[in-house]
């Protein structure tokens, strides 16, 4: 088994680059929704498929030294940010060679050195981390730079639903983010449900009241528009690190596949066929196709399709965890207490 190539911190800089990730993010989930339906990937997943322009337009504004925490709707914000696909796959499948060894699968999946802090199977449990991430870099940026001259502070990204606009911990991360003016932006990728609950029938006022509210500055922006998100997060982006504080998106997306994939076994109806219809009209695949050539956009699907046939390979060659090693990682070890602290 040969793995593919490396990757790194993605390239988004052109519109070629920008679109052939919304066409990567797409393929592999359609990829990874065969895979479930074979058992090769196990227990589901929670397709992204519809909402990929506020992945890569969020991700096309950040730095390589910024930070993400995503959520169970996480392989987009994964990938844009430039995980190897052959390895998200295989973390999908559990298998050894996945990003996290295959033990955190579609839910849990991250990349440290890709500044990727995680995918999260709690609603909002990202935007603490988020926080937290923002309040360590500005101190370690701020003490390195004492001497004299202004330091940038490295920005987090914390993506949720609009689900999590009740949960407290969100509100609590406003709080923080606001009194300590940290270098954070939320994003809300509002697709019209929280599982099958609609938005309008669960949050009490609007999602930019709720920053409003701790004086964060909040936008709302066609989720289904790579452009429009891209410039929205590089405004926020930019006045965070520019020690602004934080910034919230509210992106008003949508869903094409259903909340899980065990969606289609229950055959829940809460979607109209015409509204489904109706958001794929404003598909951003489509959209994104606009400023390139014809013959480019041919070519990069092209070029994505042979991608992705090699992480299958990679991915299903990947040999299965071993069972005598489950407990492994489970406790940390080698730490270090602080000082004054009998260990």
């Amino acid at each position: 088994m040969t793995a593919p190539p490396a990757t790194g911190i993605a390239p988004l800089a052109t519109p070629a680059e920008r679109y052939r990730m919304l066409r990567l993010i797409r393929g592999f989930e359609e990829l990874a929704l065969g895979l479930v339906k074979t058992g090769a990937i196990p227990g589901g997943i929670h397709p992204y498929i519809g909402q990929e322009a506020v992945a890569v337009g969020v991700c096309s504004a950040l730095g390589p030294a910024d930070r993400l925490t995503s959520t169970h709707r996480g392989h987009g914000h994964v990938l844009a940010r430039g995980a190897a696909p052959h390895r998200l796959l295989a973390e999908l499948a559990g298998r050894v060679d996945g990003l996290n060894g295959g033990r955190g699968g579609s839910m849990h999946a991250a990349d440290v050195s890709l500044g990727i802090l995680g995918a999260n199977g709690i609603v909002g449990a990202g935007a603490p981390i988020a926080v937290g991430a923002a309040w360590a870099a500005k101190h370690s940026t701020h003490s390195t730079h004492c001497g004299g001259g202004a330091a940038a502070d490295p920005v987090a990204v914390s993506f949720f639903g609009d689900g999590a606009l009740n949960q407290g911990v969100l509100l609590e991360s406003f709080n923080l983010a606001a009194m300590w003016r940290l270098p954070v932006v939320f994003v809300c990728e509002n697709n019209g449900y929280a599982t099958t609950l609609p938005a309008a029938t669960a949050v009490a006022g609007t999602a930019t009241g709720r920053a409003a509210a701790f004086g964060i500055p909040a936008e709302q922006v066609d989720g289904m528009d790579t452009e429009a998100v891209r410039a929205a997060a590089r405004h926020a982006v930019e006045r965070a690190r520019a020690g602004g504080g934080p910034g919230f998106l509210e992106c008003r997306t949508y869903r094409y596949e259903g909340h899980h994939t065990m969606e289609r076994r229950m055959k829940l109806h809460y979607r109209t066929p015409e509204e489904v219809a109706a958001w794929r009209e404003h598909d951003p695949l489509a959209r994104a196709t606009g400023p390139l050539d014809p013959a480019t956009v041919v070519e990069l699907d092209r070029s994505v399709a042979e991608q992705l046939a090699a992480a299958e390979e990679f991915a299903l060659a990947s040999a299965h965890p071993d069972p005598a090693g489950a407990l492994d990682h489970l406790y940390a070890d080698g730490l270090r207490p602080r000082a004054g602290v009998s260990a």
